[in-house]
């Protein structure tokens, strides 16, 4: 069977730019697959992706022109089945009833007829599942173009469909397919004759000006912004997402420099720097220590022998942008923030949680409960609390939502406003907390807590529970938050253990908050639950899975978590913790068949040495667990619990726990609960894998 390269490529206008790599990639897997399916092409199949603003493409490295034979399995009665029935399914399909064969199925055995059919031409087939791959991309709005009635994410003006030299006929959207494929409008050939598949990507940058590789076109634009800022003395900061999507929007990329300036740098680095990546798409470029310089470099689809006319149109273009910015910020630093505050009496947070100045007020009293918690500045955190939301009001809010927070900081020190203050508004939409080095942290960390605490109470308090891959209000989000800040809590340096606040009681104080009859009252145990169960996905990546449901199956403070799980895992390579585990096990089982579940331990009772034994043991583990676990040395305490290994199994192999007097038996229960309860200070050991 004859093998050649297989190329198809749609010619479109101008794709959308975020989803463009992600649909390239799905048009190779689907057409792959749908190939596959009969046998066009072996395993592994060789296939590349290429995506420009105008065009998507496949190039299948080898297909057949024929697809092998196949067995087909027509399936039929069951075996057992009336004579009359199995005569029929035979006689329906041309064979004789003793030529049907046995086939076992799920549901039983069947009768089948089994016969060879030969492959399908490419040719006759090739449409069809070239239209099935394209149904399955991400398309979340189709559009109609002409008069026709095909539908595509934007309109299709050409069609490639080319095996080795030979053009595959077929016709999708309308169009009949061909070799001719197109360059870069404005610097290639109008239109390319491929005279084979394999030459493709080839000729369209020899003659077209076009880098189709989506890949190979972000690594040159990736090297000629390096090479401008180099040459700068400068570099361009975090700059990955912007570079993705600007590799969507030109075909042949090429660097320029641009200026403005630089009394704009009188207005905060972040608008400025927001203005040009996300409306321009430029890069602004900064010096050695992060400070914005007036310039920026510009990704252009156009390479010309003088650029100045491009360059000069790009500043031109971004001189209004950064005046508004300026205006903006001069306009809204001659409202103090907390002038602003009484008309979010005006803005709705949620209809039936109420407006944003109802939630000042709960962030405020929330955020001073944490501050006394944490032994921070309570004044502090209840004024951030207060002024956190006014610069939602603020122009240069309204144009840039993204600037929440960080513009109220900017605003706040303007106003005169504590450090801490302005510090905690600015801290309180980051993803993470940062860190609790300083005294101000606590105060940020007081605000950042309340902001979570107040939006996943109220939110499930009303229903609104994120559900499979829907979480519209960011929820799982503001869980990872709180865990941040109390990983935080929990290292050494960071705040006394006793300061970190139990994480169910604030949530039963965030909840207390809203007005009765608000919330369901079971919203705080299922957010308590939450914040556990997004605890457990996010240690799974870093950590065992078995010492991770072992602690958090404890539901310990949110703060210890994360230092019990490393202990637990250091724990598990001391041969006691297999013995120990075991026996918990055992342990449970017993006391999940036990009629009394509870009665005190009368040590007069312990009549056997080995039970005598293993209670000596434990009486004198107790206090050492009780003085490590209070100190947070959960290594230490596990290593005192590995101290009853030996009393523990000499217990089990010659005490009959379940003695004939009822006495004796309930008091031997007794001394494996309590037993339970010292092996389980650290974690559920029961759970650690054998």
């Amino acid at each position: 069977m004859a093998e050649a390269p297989l190329l198809v490529e749609l010619l479109t206008e101008e794709l959308p730019p975020k989803a463009l790599r992600a649909m390239a990639e799905q048009l190779r897997e689907a057409l792959v697959a749908e190939l596959r399916a009969d046998g066009f092409v072996a395993e592994p199949a060789e296939a590349r992706a290429f995506a420009t603003p105008r065009r998507l493409a496949v190039l299948v490295a080898a297909v057949r022109a024929i697809a092998p034979e196949q067995t087909v399995e027509l399936r039929g009665p069951a075996i057992g089945a009336p004579a009359q029935a199995v005569e029929g399914f035979a006689r329906r399909h041309g064979v004789a009833p003793e030529a049907l064969v046995r086939v076992e199925t799920d549901k039983g055995a069947v009768h089948a007829v089994r016969r060879r059919v030969a492959g399908a031409a490419l040719e006759a087939v090739l449409e069809r599942k070239l239209a099935r791959a394209l149904a399955q991309l991400p398309v979340p709005k189709r559009m109609r173009w002409g008069e026709g009635e095909e539908s595509f994410v934007r309109p299709v003006h050409g069609l490639v469909m080319l095996h080795g030299a030979r053009v595959v006929p077929g016709r999708i959207f309308g169009l009949a397919s061909s070799n001719r494929t197109r360059g870069h409008r404005f610097l290639g050939a109008a239109e390319i004759a491929l005279a084979s598949a394999d030459e493709y990507e080839r000729r369209l940058l020899e003659e077209g000006r076009v880098i189709a590789s989506f890949d190979a076109r972000r690594r040159e634009i990736e090297a000629q912004l390096a090479a401008a800022a180099a040459r700068l003395g400068a570099t361009l900061g975090d700059c990955d997402a912007l570079v993705e999507e600007v590799a969507a929007l030109v075909e042949y990329p090429t660097v320029y420099v641009g200026a403005f300036d630089p009394r704009y740098l009188e207005v905060p680095a972040e608008c400025l720097v927001l203005t040009m990546r996300q409306h321009q798409k430029y890069f602004p470029l900064f010096d050695a220590a992060g400070k914005l310089l007036p310039r920026f470099l510009i990704v252009s689809n156009m390479r010309v022998p003088d650029p100045r006319h491009i360059v000069a149109g790009n500043e031109r273009v971004v001189r209004p942008r950064l005046e508004d910015a300026r205006f903006f910020f001069e306009q809204d630093r001659r409202v103090r923030l907390e002038a602003r505050v009484p008309q979010l009496a005006r803005v709705v947070y949620h209809r039936r949680l109420g407006t944003q100045l109802e939630r000042v007020e709960r962030l405020q009293l929330l955020s001073g409960h944490i501050a006394r918690a944490l032994g921070a500045d309570v004044a502090a955190a209840e004024r951030a609390a207060w002024l956190a939301k006014a610069d939602l009001l603020t122009g240069m809010v309204g144009e840039f939502p993204e600037l929440q927070g960080v513009m109220g900081r900017y605003y706040a020190r303007h106003d005169g406003e504590p450090e801490a203050v302005c510090e905690a508004i600015g801290a309180q939409y980051l993803p993470r907390f940062p860190a609790l080095a300083h005294a101000r942290d606590r105060v940020s960390a007081c605000l950042y807590l309340a902001e979570r605490l107040d939006a996943l109470v109220g939110l499930f308090g009303i229903g609104e529970a994120p559900t499979g891959e829907k979480d519209p209000f960011g929820l799982r989000r503001a869980a990872f938050g709180v865990i941040s800040v109390y990983e935080l809590l929990g290292e050494a340096h960071a705040l006394d253990r006793a300061r970190a606040p139990d994480l169910g009681a604030l949530l039963a104080h965030a909840a207390s908050l809203f007005p009765p009859g608000t919330l369901a009252p079971e919203a705080p145990a299922a957010v308590h639950d939450f914040v556990f169960e997004r605890y457990r996905h996010h240690l799974a990546a870093r950590h065992a899975k078995d010492c991770i449901d072992a602690v958090i199956s404890r539901r310990p403070p949110l703060d210890e978590v994360l230092a019990r799980v490393r202990a637990l895992e250091a724990f598990r390579a001391d041969p006691a913790a297999e013995s120990l585990a075991a026996a918990n096990k055992r342990i449970r089982n017993i006391l999940r068949k036990s009629a009394a579940a509870s009665g005190a331990l009368d040590e007069r009772l312990l009549a056997e040495p080995a039970e005598r034994a293993l209670f000596e043991a434990m009486r004198r583990t107790e206090p050492q667990v009780a003085q490590r676990s209070a100190r947070r040395d959960f290594a230490g305490t596990l290593e005192a619990l590995a101290a009853l290994r030996a009393p523990v199994d000499a217990f089990f192999d010659s005490v009959r726990v379940n003695a004939e007097d009822a006495g004796t038996r309930a008091n031997r229960h007794a001394l494996l609960r309590r037993l339970d309860a010292l092996l389980n200070e650290v974690a559920d050991i029961s759970r650690l894998a054998a």
